[in-house]
């Protein structure tokens, strides 16, 4: 087992771009309460992740979309906007499949993009964006070490992430069905989380 401090390397590391995290019980940043966070980067530099099941309160796509003068096409399937993290809210991040990809956009594997662009949204108004997607405001990020910390204070879980639980959940399930794919009951850390 690799040795933490001056004798660590970065190749000794496990970087998690591209799994989600999820809150644990404990969690004291109010801000991530039962957040499952899905890792875009994550290096020696830092990490930095989308919350994928905040929504903000009565903000469907279109009501950005007509803020930014884009009508939608007929037939446009609105969703809610994400509150993706506290850090640059007013910075737009699509989250999709892998089956539309801009020159900006950056492939976290086969199964998962960010786009940070105007033009992914236009595409998404046309009818002709991802098939599977999701769009927040803001993005969640961590100095170097930083989440490591927190994973080993137990703040954060590590799972795969996989698009049906990403894409084709409910905001309000996420949570709980990303705790059970860890083998977790989350009705059984609702009756011991709290107690002396």
């Amino acid at each position: 087992m690799a040795q933490s401090g001056s004798g660590h390397t970065d190749q000794d590391r496990t970087w998690l771009g591209g799994k989600l995290l999820i809150a644990g019980p404990d969690m004291s940043d109010p801000r991530f309460r039962k957040s499952v966070v899905f890792l875009c980067a994550h290096d020696a530099g830092g990490a930095m992740g989308i919350v994928i099941n905040h929504e903000l309160p009565d903000v469907p796509l279109s009501l950005l979309l007509t803020q930014l003068s884009m009508k939608p096409a007929d037939g446009f399937a609105d969703f809610p906007v994400l509150q993706g993290g506290p850090v640059e809210t007013a910075r737009g991040l699509l989250l999709h499949s892998g089956d539309f990809c801009k020159s900006e956009s950056i492939r976290i594997d086969a199964s998962f993009i960010v786009t940070g662009t105007i033009e992914a949204l236009r595409e998404i108004v046309s009818g002709t964006g991802p098939a599977d997607k999701l769009f927040a405001l803001g993005y969640a990020g961590w100095g170097p070490d930083q989440l490591e910390g927190e994973i080993a204070q137990n703040a954060w879980h590590v799972v795969d992430a996989d698009p049906d639980l990403v894409f084709h959940t409910p905001a309000a399930l996420k949570w709980e069905k990303a705790l059970k794919k860890l083998g977790v009951d989350p009705a059984f850390l609702a009756t011991t989380a709290g107690r002396a």
